[in-house]
């Protein structure tokens, strides 16, 4: 009995210790309300977030028509393109020499060019050809859109075609559509999977290095020095964030070199309208991550705000 009873004594006394840490971690929780605020955050933005943006059938894409026929089967075939959901009709073309200012800018997604004699053609049960252009920069958007295409062939006209037309009904579809996909006519992932990783590394990279630079100054006590040099605030921050900046673009060199030689992604447009733009990212990156670092008490506090800013963005 007396062993049960010293083991049953030291099993309470180890309870007691365990709750007395348990109770010191709750109450030093509630006084860090920046980490604790994180920690409920973070998860309720990703869920929310993700699971809006994520979305592996992307729809209402911008589309511009071009109509050569202007019959009563083609008003009627862009009705139906506007019912599938998948196309937002934002432009109507008045000629073919408009499609490529229009899929280089980045206006549209697709471009739909209907023949000039689809009506007459379709009546003899000739299957005329409906032009589908797409950027297919994206090849998830572009698989989505050609399958409603599809879909939407064999039904489109069924009200239409009575009477001596019936006989096309039978058919696999009165027309076909065409796909001529743009920019990635392969369909590689790598070629929008590896532009956008430039965007991503030097998010995470700049906000951390900053965010990290001013608390850790700040918990080593050197702040105070360099405060009390001739030298003013802002010149500090100026400091703090160009070898940053310096640091990002060599990481912008890098990536964008592997990119075009490692990963064969083809460079279109002015190099130096694309340096120029991406350092102003990095800088604008960097002022975030500077902000952070003058908010937060901590590095551990830093790291969390530029999460809490990085996985949204």
């Amino acid at each position: 009995m007396s062993a049960r009873a010293s083991l049953l004594s030291r099993f309470r006394a180890s309870m007691r210790r365990l709750s007395a840490v348990f109770i010191k971690e709750l109450i030093q929780l509630r006084r860090d309300r920046l980490t604790f605020a994180t920690m409920i955050m973070i998860p309720v933005m990703q869920l929310i977030l993700f699971g809006f943006a994520i979305n592996s059938d992307p729809k209402h894409l911008p589309t511009a028509v071009l109509d050569n026929d202007h019959s009563a089967y083609s008003r009627l075939f862009i009705t139906a393109l506007r019912a599938t959901d998948y196309f937002d009709l934002r432009y109507t073309l008045s000629g073919p020499e408009e499609i490529d200012p229009k899929m280089l800018s980045g206006a549209v997604n697709f471009v739909i060019e209907i023949p000039q004699d689809f009506a007459r053609r379709l009546a003899r049960g000739e299957n005329p050809a409906v032009l589908v252009i797409a950027d297919a920069a994206d090849p998830t958007a572009v698989n989505g859109a050609q399958m409603a295409l599809n879909g939407m062939a064999a039904q489109v006209f069924t009200r239409e075609l009575t009477g001596p037309l019936a006989k096309l009904e039978s058919r696999p579809a009165p027309y076909e559509v065409r796909l001529q996909k743009r920019y990635n006519p392969a369909g590689e992932t790598r070629l929008n999977i590896v532009p956008g990783l430039v965007g991503t590394i030097l998010t995470l990279t700049m906000l951390i290095f900053t965010a990290l630079s001013v608390t850790r100054e700040i918990e080593r006590g050197t702040m105070e020095s360099l405060l009390a040099m001739p030298i003013n605030p802002v010149e500090i921050m100026l400091g703090k964030i160009l070898p940053y900046a310096a640091v990002g673009f060599f990481q912008m060199t890098l990536i964008a070199g592997a990119a075009r030689f490692i990963f064969n992604v083809p460079v279109v447009g002015n190099l130096g309208t694309f340096v120029v733009l991406t350092m102003l990212f990095i800088v604008a990156n960097l002022s975030v991550g500077y902000t952070f670092s003058t908010i937060a008490k901590n590095q551990l506090q830093a790291m969390q705000m530029s999460f809490f800013f990085f996985l949204p963005s």
